[in-house]
């Protein structure tokens, strides 16, 4: 019998995908399942064909499930990168969360938020994760990947004590950067994008590969409007929290 890492898990449900880490454990990743429901979630992580994994699964009610041991390596971010990281299966835990995701996208239940904040705070205790290493899967997969989504309540997360958060700045109109734009201006939020973690080449050219890195940050950190134009509100935001340490 497999022993959980955690406390919060209700149960071990062994899922046959995983390999050794070759790096140590350094972030923390948070999916939506994006399907129909939890059941078939359940079985496509838990599938030998399908070839998907997570160390955890929270449930709707609450329920944590683990599937993977915290020591092995789940395979749950596929290509990606963050900081110089670019094997983000072996420098993380997943827990991926029951949610249909963008074809249906209401609130994330209490309870189940309640419920990945605690385990969230009992990972990075243990792990030793800083909270600006807690992620989305669209931060570490540009342009692949948008979950969990501009509708995943981080701010409430970060009330619970996980991740790393600034309030967003209002978004007051204004002049933007956007694809077609060239300069230092753009360099220097190119700079602070990739400084920040996120893979972003240090160009001067708005281009849409830039776009696509604005709009990953906008749909974790300024969610209101993910469009992958750098106006005012974006610009205020990346400052406010790189600012901010953690």
């Amino acid at each position: 019998m497999l022993s959980p890492d955690t406390p919060h898990t209700a149960d071990f449900r062994p899922s046959p995908n995983h390999n050794e880490r070759l790096t140590p454990v350094s972030a923390l990743i948070l999916h939506y399942t994006g399907m129909p429901t939890a059941a078939s979630a359940l079985a496509l992580l838990t599938s030998v064909e399908a070839q998907v994994s997570s160390h955890y699964f929270v449930d709707e009610d609450g329920t944590i499930l683990q599937l993977v041991p915290e020591a092995r390596r789940a395979w749950h971010a596929g290509r990606s990168f963050w900081a110089g990281e670019t094997d983000l299966n072996s420098a993380s835990v997943g827990i991926e969360i029951v949610h249909p995701g963008h074809d249906d996208p209401r609130p994330f239940p209490d309870r189940q938020i309640e419920a990945t904040a605690a385990l969230c705070r009992d990972i990075c205790a243990r792990q030793g994760i800083a909270p600006r290493r807690v992620l989305g899967h669209s931060d570490i997969a540009i342009g692949r990947k948008i979950d969990p989504g501009e509708f995943f309540p981080w701010k409430t997360l970060a009330g619970l004590g996980v991740g790393h958060y600034v309030e967003p700045a209002a978004i007051v109109g204004g002049a933007v950067l956007e694809t077609g734009a060239r300069g230092d201006e753009v360099r220097r939020l190119q700079q602070a994008l990739a400084d920040y973690g996120y893979k972003i080449d240090v160009t001067g050219d708005y281009d849409q590969a830039c776009a696509g890195v604005v709009a990953a940050f906008q749909r974790h950190f300024r969610p209101a409007l993910v469009d992958g134009r750098a106006d005012s509100s974006t610009i205020a935001t990346l400052r406010a929290l790189t600012g901010a340490g953690a």
